[in-house]
């Protein structure tokens, strides 16, 4: 019988913000792919998202017929075989637990109140998911090994040209049209995957677990850290370990970014440089923008930027600094460790010119803010100022 498997928003959404202003969950990276991609690899099929009304429209939710059975997965859990296996395993009117935590739901047809209760079975396997902003790359090192191994069996690697020094090569993966010239690749701490069309310039060091997507550049001598994620068409240079970029994002030039989470379409200026361990060695509080108060983050924890952010020449950023969707920091001062979406420096940024210039920046690569961009980011500004009233 044909299955039809919907990613849904759970309650964690809103634990995870910035990044859930403008996704889902499961539209989040983290290891090479997005949560998503990761489940329609392992799965073998197209998969829709359940999620709330103003990212709807981009992250569609599809039916299928009465007789499909309907597969309902939590969108901030990560899969593998044995999860996998299970679901498949899950009858109509079942229910999958992990620790009174529902990770799926199959129900029959499309009419199907789909969170009424079933028969509830309980998972004995381990469970990985994103449940706060630091867990992305707290988890990249696993999720880049199982990403690697999910996406390279089977195949077999370009070849890498002779300028290039490579240690562990049997763990190097090399995705046609990539360009990498005179620069040293060391797989003996984790493997190192280069999208496709993707460009290493000359000198870069790249130390794994190491993942760049489609389009990415390293520009020259840049020296990479794992567990690192750079998503299609991302720019970096300087000195970047333990982060994840999600996709179309830039830090261009010299500066150090450690133990962070990079959205969409941002810019770091010039010698911009995030603390990711403080001074003392303590724990590092990061701002829970939903619930108003800090939460520990452990030991190490840099810079999380919503999308559409940026940040001017020489910026500093505290540890564990939360920068929201849309902002514009710059100035000779450390930012406040909580910058709210649409903040322009101490102030706010208008929407206008707000859309105008995340178009302007999505220009530079080739895309433009389509209607649906728009409507998500009229939807946040909305969202951010309704709290500042009731606050």
């Amino acid at each position: 019988m044909e299955r039809n498997y919907i990613l849904f928003d759970t309650p964690v959404r809103e634990l995870l913000y910035p990044f859930t202003h403008t996704r889902p969950i499961a539209a989040c990276r983290v290891g090479i792919l997005t949560i998503q991609e990761k489940w329609e690899h392992w799965l073998g099929t197209g998969i829709s998202h359940f999620t709330v009304p103003h990212l709807q429209a981009k992250f569609p939710l599809l039916h299928k017929d009465s007789q499909s059975v309907t597969v309902l997965l939590s969108g901030h859990i990560l899969p593998d075989a044995g999860l996998v296996a299970a679901i498949l395993d899950l009858a109509p009117d079942q229910e999958l637990y992990k620790n009174n935590e529902l990770l799926a739901k199959a129900v029959l047809g499309a009419d199907v109140p789909l969170f009424s209760a079933g028969d509830r079975k309980n998972y004995p396997g381990e469970v990985l998911g994103i449940y706060k902003p630091w867990d992305i790359f707290a988890l990249n090192d696993q999720a880049i090994r199982a990403d690697f191994q999910l996406l390279t069996a089977g195949k077999t690697s370009a070849l890498l040209s002779h300028t290039n020094q490579q240690i562990n090569h049997t763990d190097i993966f090399v995705e046609p049209g990539a360009k990498i010239e005179c620069s040293v690749l060391n797989a003996s701490t984790g493997p190192i995957y280069i999208g496709k069309n993707a460009q290493v310039m000359e000198g870069s060091l790249i130390r794994g677990p190491f993942a760049m997507n489609e389009g990415a550049v390293l520009k020259m001598g840049t020296k990479v850290y794992g567990a690192t994620t750079l998503g299609p068409y991302c720019t970096v240079g300087g000195e970047i370990k333990n982060s994840v970029l999600f996709g179309y994002s830039n830090k261009g030039h010299d500066g150090y970014l450690g133990d962070a989470v990079i959205g969409e379409w941002c810019n770091l200026g010039a010698n911009t440089s995030c603390s990711n361990l403080k001074n003392n060695v303590s724990d590092v509080k990061v701002w829970m923008e939903a619930s108003g108060e800090a939460m520990s983050a452990g030991k190490k924890c840099g810079v999380m930027m919503g999308d559409y952010s940026r940040c001017g020449i020489n910026t500093m950023l505290n540890t564990g600094t939360v920068i929201g969707v849309s902002c514009n920091v710059f100035g000779g001062h450390f930012p406040p460790k909580f910058v709210p979406s649409f903040s322009w420096d101490s102030g706010q940024y208008r929407l206008v010119e707000a859309l105008r210039d995340a178009g302007n920046w999505m220009a530079l690569k080739g895309k433009q803010l389509t209607e649906k961009d728009q409507m998500i980011l009229e939807a946040v500004y909305a969202f951010i100022n309704q709290k500042d009233l009731k606050t």
